[in-house]
């Protein structure tokens, strides 16, 4: 009997902490502290988990206080309204910031390393970091940015992206941010609807080896955003890049000279005062810009990074990612638990894909975190670290960006680090966090996510809108947390209410295809909006891709459902290795391996060969806009796409004709 897509077929989990790692991680010290404080045992995390989001306020208040939260006050109430979603309020009468939290350390260690592409080192020390910060909000400051306005980077993962965002919220700024491989529309189309004050660019960035020039996109869109009143440049390619043309540009160096250094002046505001405004893909059309607060994100990424992901003061974070991904917020906030933060820009793949390890060995980079894409991606072109690299200071990895598929968790302990806590996390930009993460203390299963995160009332709800359990539906949240987002920019709350309230009253519906396993661990099908219904049975487009996969000729692939005889038909489309042609034989052995594997169901009644396959700028595969030019329909969004050429490889195509 062959095992369903994605269910563990282990007997024994791949990993688990040791006694001596158990006992010293973050997590133990809180259950301790939870059970004195509140005279509770708590036998594991599944009674953590429940004492968690059956006690909110107790709850949050607890990791307010052993994450030592900076702020002039707590205030009387954890939670108010915590019957209403949307509705409820986290510690109303709070007053922090979040840059202050960040900034805690001011010594001569590494606060920032780093690494661009092989053309740029840079380290700069936690006292550095309070100087340039510090130079910075005083120009902010001299530029008129006070309280509420927005600041925005068009930047690479660099220093002066983490600079420029704590700058920003040092004053109560907020910040936004995209990375220079945008286009200048899809700049437009994200920075034009918040009208930013302040603009922080690069000349040029690299990639793959190469420099791609960004002076042209900024003259353009010094006309096209007219709220800008400075356009700061940081000079990356070139020392002193030319200027002229581009309105209200001045350097970095310039915008600072006047300057120096002092004690930075932090505007503690409320919890849910604006921090971020991140984006939705938008590949369905204009991209939507959610508001997070300065409070629920902090609290939020606070708890995962110490208690999930056990990050401690002297920890080196990794994570890959661009400024256009939440990820980039995510791993920014491990300032806040005094580690030092590890960023590249680039290529992961430049010049031949050992360039993240290479990082690691270098830098004892004790966290790794990456997209579950570029986990298959090293399996793919047989990297095998555990052979070339000591890897000696990792002790996790994480994954998130795409479900991972279980046999990419093979690939991590057999070909990577055997003794590593490889945590596969999922949540998104809506939350700016997670709903299910990594658990320190448990075991790992084959091709499962460990938890459910501490706080996030998780279920998955079946047809009838009633929690399952061992079965696939939709993931939802049936209690507040602290980090949904304070709103939609300049929405009056209908289309938040729309976007995640719409289906379950007073329940958030994430939008993910999901089961609850046996052991209480999860496992992400794919998006619900994309789930297939070939005959009106659901199929998850990741069960699909986990045996496609399997096959080597095949380097990655994109299933939609097309509308076909008044019914849904799977139809698969492969890129394959290099002088690999889809032929008979190659279609059988891809349909064999999802029949054998998963259901006959499950296989495709049509396979395509294609050069390329369209994806986001933060690298995911985009099936909704495959589906709707296969089926005529219009792309609203082109420019959020990385490759959006690609989607002409899928416009009338000939083989789905018949």
């Amino acid at each position: 009997m062959p095992v369903p897509a994605g269910r563990s077929a282990s007997a024994a989990p791949l990993w688990q902490p040791s006694k001596e790692r158990a006992a010293d991680a973050n997590l133990a010290a809180f259950i301790k502290q939870v059970a004195k404080d509140h005279a509770i045992e708590i036998k594991d995390y599944a009674d953590l988990w429940r004492w968690s989001v059956d006690r909110p306020a107790a709850f949050w208040r607890a990791v307010w206080s052993f994450c030592g939260v900076i702020a002039e006050t707590q205030g009387r109430y954890a939670v108010e309204h915590g019957d209403q979603m949307p509705g409820a309020r986290f510690f109303p009468d709070a007053k922090l910031n979040f840059a202050e939290n960040l900034l805690r350390r001011k010594d001569d260690g590494a606060a920032l390393v780093f690494w661009g592409e092989d053309k740029a080192r840079r380290t700069v020390s936690w006292a550095e970091l309070q100087t340039a910060v510090s130079r910075l909000q005083q120009a902010l400051k001299g530029a008129g940015v006070v309280a509420g306005d927005r600041v925005v980077g068009y930047l690479p993962n660099m220093p002066e992206a983490v600079i420029a965002m704590l700058a920003a919220t040092s004053i109560g700024a907020v910040w936004s941010s995209c990375s220079p491989d945008f286009g200048a529309q899809g700049v437009v189309d994200r920075f034009g609807q918040i009208e930013p004050k302040v603009m922080f660019a690069v000349d040029a960035y690299h990639y793959n080896g190469k420099s791609h020039d960004c002076l042209a996109k900024l003259r353009e869109l010094a006309g096209r955003l007219p709220t800008l009143v400075r356009i700061v440049v940081v000079p990356y390619v070139a020392a002193r890049p030319a200027l002229d043309g581009i309105a209200a540009a001045m350097s970095f160096d310039d915008f600072i000279k006047p300057y120096k250094a002092g004690t930075i002046a932090y505007a503690r505001l409320p919890f849910n005062h604006p921090l971020y405004i991140l984006y939705s893909s938008g590949t369905t059309g204009a991209p939507k810009c959610i508001v997070h607060g300065v409070g629920g994100t902090l609290l939020q990424h606070l708890k995962e990074h110490q208690l999930h992901c056990d990050i401690k003061p002297g920890d080196r974070a990794f994570y890959f990612t661009t400024c256009s991904w939440m990820m980039w917020n995510w791993l920014v906030s491990a300032l806040a638990s005094e580690a030092t933060l590890l960023l590249y820009d680039g290529s992961p793949f430049y010049p031949d894909g050992n360039v993240v390890f290479d990082f690691a060995d270098a830098t004892g980079m004790t966290f790794l975190g990456t997209s579950a894409k570029f986990i298959e991606a090293c399996a793919k072109a047989g990297i095998e670290p555990q052979k070339t690299h000591k890897l000696a200071k990792v002790r996790t990895i994480a994954s998130t960006g795409s479900p991972l598929v279980a046999e990419s968790f093979d690939y991590v302990y057999d070909k990577v680090k055997k003794d590593v806590h490889l945590a596969s996390v999922s949540g998104g930009t809506d939350i700016a966090a997670c709903f299910v993460i990594g658990n320190p203390l448990g075991p790992v299963w084959r091709g499962e996510i460990q938890a459910r995160a501490l706080g996030m009332a998780v279920e998955v709800f079946d047809e009838n809108g009633k929690p399952a359990r061992a079965a696939k539906g939709e993931l939802v949240c049936t209690k507040p947390f602290p980090s949904m987002p304070i709103g939609f920019w300049n929405d009056d709350g209908t289309k938040y209410r729309a976007a995640y309230f719409e289906k379950y009253p007073g329940v958030w519906t994430h939008g993910d295809w999901t089961e609850l396993t046996v052991h209480d661990g999860a496992i992400i099908y794919g998006r619900s909006d994309a789930v297939l219904n070939p005959g009106g049975v659901r199929i998850g487009t990741a069960e699909i891709y986990r045996q496609v996969e399997q096959v080597d000729e095949v380097l990655e692939s994109i299933v939609i459902g097309q509308d076909w005889d008044n019914d849904v038909r799977v139809v698969l489309f492969a890129r394959l290795r290099e002088g690999v042609t889809l032929d008979a034989a190659l279609g059988k052995k891809i349909r064999d391996q999802i029949r054998k594997n998963a259901t006959p169901r499950h296989v495709p009644a049509k396979i395509i060969q294609v050069a390329d396959i369209p994806r986001t700028k933060s690298g995911k595969i985009v099936e909704l806009a495959v589906r709707d030019i296969v089926h005529g329909r219009p792309i609203k969004n082109r420019e959020a796409l990385a490759n959006p050429e690609a989607l002409e490889l899928y416009k009338n195509r000939p083989e789905l004709k018949s």
